[in-house]
């Protein structure tokens, strides 16, 4: 069944696209959520500027993603945190605390950006994705050191020494 999107739908289209879907999804779910409707001319011609309007809009934001992506790759940030003798932490590094490191830099990062498979909870460095878009991705570096432990300049670099909250 063909309907016309009057939202962005993940995986499946952007507003105004038409596109074909199960009947069952279109009739419990698009339809009576307000999120497509029957692809008739009058629709079509209805919703004509609005999407010339999110298409610049979609535009402008994948811009402002790819610089912030340029910016962020390659950036290396030092988290402190608790941890015993042999290095385990008391706790453990998340991605909330990654993207505040990252912010306290001057990056413009979310913590739903930062795509971790687990959590630290070693002493170490650590190389961590950042999902920008489906396709834009990129790379930092993480140091986590022991809280209180001077930063040799081999280790980490010493401008971008962050604390663990």
């Amino acid at each position: 069944m063909k309907v016309l999107l009057h939202a962005d739908v993940p995986k499946l289209g952007y507003f105004g696209d038409i596109v074909e879907v199960k009947v069952g999804y279109a009739r419990n779910y698009l339809i009576p959520q307000g999120i497509a409707v029957m692809p008739t001319k009058a629709n079509i011609k209805a919703i004509e500027e609005e999407r010339a309007r999110k298409v610049e809009v979609r535009r402008l934001q994948r811009e402002a993603l790819v610089k912030a992506a340029d910016r962020v790759a390659g950036a290396e940030v030092t988290i402190e945190a608790n941890a015993n003798e042999q290095g385990h932490l008391y706790g453990s590094i998340t991605e909330s605390m990654i993207a505040e490191a990252l912010q306290r830099a001057g990056y413009e990062v979310k913590s739903s950006q930062v795509k971790m498979a687990e959590h630290f909870t070693m002493l170490g460095s650590f190389t961590v994705p950042l999902r920008f878009a489906e396709d834009l991705t990129t790379e930092v570096k993480v140091w986590v050191v022991r809280e209180g432990q001077a930063v040799d300049s081999e280790q980490a670099p010493a401008e971008s020494t962050e604390t663990a909250e």
